[in-house]
């Protein structure tokens, strides 16, 4: 359901488009790529020149390459428009980085220790945040919900709707079902 209509007049001066896509590799390895455009409806003067309408003012890529447990093996950056050319690009390699982390494991934390600031661009380390849940996207249904050692399904108390205590899992994971919440 879309949001609703709004009663004022607007014009719209920017977009940005973030898009993942998830790749299973012939040699059993995952490949996740992220890319991020920003583009402006209108012209806009940078220190840099004019950017005309259209033309985009960021255009990002980022992919890493995982295993099954989620360790990141490989990662790659690249740019190809930035708002400061021969500056914003040359961090690309930083990202290298990246290998030995895990998405499933202090993730989050360990990009900002690495990245936060002035050691790495803030638009390739926005992107990486998403990294986490479109692996998990990537890998649904290559692997059983049910675990064969008996722990519970990853994804239960992940997230609200799939809180062990919620209708929701009395109804699709009864099993795991518990009555109260909790304690936070």
């Amino acid at each position: 359901m879309p949001l609703p209509v709004t009663e004022v007049e607007r014009e719209l001066r920017h977009t940005r488009l973030t898009r993942f896509e998830g790749y299973k590799r012939a040699d059993g390895l995952w490949d996740i790529e992220a890319h991020l455009s920003d583009i402006k409806s209108h012209d806009n003067a940078m220190k840099t020149g004019v950017r005309r309408a259209g033309q985009p003012i960021h255009e990002m890529w980022l992919r890493l390459t995982i295993d099954r447990q989620l360790t990141i093996l490989d990662a790659c950056a690249s740019s190809d428009a930035v708002p400061y050319p021969g500056g914003c690009e040359s961090i690309a390699p930083a990202y290298k980085r990246l290998v030995g982390l895990n998405l499933a494991r202090d993730f989050r934390k360990s990009v900002k220790r690495l990245f936060d600031g002035v050691k790495g661009c803030t638009h390739l380390t926005e992107m990486l945040a998403g990294f986490p849940t479109a692996a998990i996207q990537t890998f649904a249904g290559e692997m059983p919900e049910e675990r064969g050692d008996g722990r519970k399904p990853f994804q239960l108390d992940r997230c609200h709707a799939l809180d062990t205590a919620s209708d929701t899992v009395k109804r699709w994971y009864p099993k795991w079902y518990r009555k109260e919440k909790a304690p936070a």
